[in-house]
């Protein structure tokens, strides 16, 4: 019998996307499926909604909000698949994407291998969707993905993956303390315990951009720059246990050094530490640099003040792209779910 798929999404304020969502998650051309969606306590209609898909296949739950961890490891209790597709509640999956990944498991895959596939960022419109093409798109050996990511500050979304039941089972749950770069601590431990990871281009998945839960888009929360902190050391942990050679340090070196912006010098505890932990790791970490144009704010004013200056430009630029597209949107007749249609040239890969 082929190996049941089970699709946990995890919701929360998505009314405006998780039709769209649990949609092309039942589009799915794998037919040995399951949908669970996890309602996180919304305060919106995400439910009202959600609820309108129930059936034998379409589980809907609702808990009081514990955050996007807490729905996710809920979903993995109730399910029953032998692999899991991921989904947060505004992200798209091409019909074929699970089943292109499942071709490759149909091929007598060990358990322990992690399969990624490529992925696009969008704001409304699938057609107008942009690869997040970087240098984890091919496989990659676990320490290899690690050095990669770190070195060139390239990840992936966490519905690319299909992951099986037997690795997950491997590392545990999903941390429930952490409010931001969860997906980042808990890929990490999918990488060490993995055996390999196997990249399918042919499966397409699709993330909406401009997240303002995330710390790149809200750097001055206390909670998020603490939390992000504490990933950065457990992920960190995790690579130097999978290898401790010289690459593996360097990388981890660099890696902190691009978020040390988001410490300097407010939280001189955070910055004391990492100092430190840099040292131990071989390395120096420089003051962080900001760009000439926010330097007289900085000397004037401070690093704060310049800091959510350097920030506010380039939310101006996307609120406009988003803006944009979203007026292009509505003069369509495109459906942001509306994926059906045959595969892009491949030249889009390149």
């Amino acid at each position: 019998m082929e190996p049941f798929v089970s699709i946990l999404i995890p919701a929360y304020n998505a009314h405006r996307w998780v039709a769209d969502t649990i949609r092309s998650a039942l589009a799915q051309t794998w037919p040995r499926k399951e949908i669970i969606v996890i309602d996180d306590g919304s305060c919106d209609r995400t439910l009202e909604i959600a609820k309108q898909f129930a059936s034998k296949n379409v589980f809907v739950v609702t808990q009081e909000n514990q955050g996007a961890s807490a729905a996710r490891n809920k979903a993995f209790d109730l399910c029953q698949g032998d692999y899991i597709q991921w989904l947060d509640a505004d992200d798209i999956l091409a019909p074929d994407k699970v089943e292109g990944q499942m071709q490759k498991v149909a091929q007598g895959l060990s358990g322990l291998t992690l399969l990624s596939s490529a992925w696009y960022r969008f704001y409304y419109r699938i057609s107008a969707a942009k690869p997040a093409k970087t240098g984890l798109w091919q496989d990659l050996q676990p320490n290899e993905w690690a050095i990669r990511s770190m070195s060139s500050n390239a990840w992936m979304g966490i519905q690319s993956w299909l992951v099986s039941r037997e690795l997950i089972s491997a590392i545990g749950k999903w941390d429930e303390t952490l409010s931001a770069d969860d997906d980042g601590e808990y890929v990490s431990r999918l990488i060490c315990a993995s055996d390999r990871i196997l990249f399918v281009s042919a499966a397409e998945s699709y993330v909406r951009r401009s997240n303002p839960e995330s710390l790149s888009k809200n750097p001055h929360s206390e909670r998020k720059v603490v939390s992000q902190y504490r990933s950065m050391l457990l992920q960190i942990e995790n690579w130097l246990r999978l290898d401790n050679s010289r690459a593996m340090r360097s990388a981890c070196v660099e890696d902190i050094q691009r978020w040390f912006i988001y410490f300097y010098p407010e939280y001189r505890t955070i910055v004391d530490q990492l100092r430190k932990l840099v040292h131990e790791l071989g390395g120096d970490l420089s003051v962080p640099t900001i760009g000439w144009k926010y330097r007289p704010v900085q000397r004037v004013l401070g690093w704060r003040p310049a800091k959510r200056l350097m920030h506010l430009a380039p939310q101006t630029r996307t609120w406009c792209t988003k803006t944009w597209d979203k007026l292009l949107f509505s003069l369509s007749n495109e459906r942001a779910a509306d994926v059906s249609r045959p595969s892009r040239d491949p030249s889009h890969l390149i």
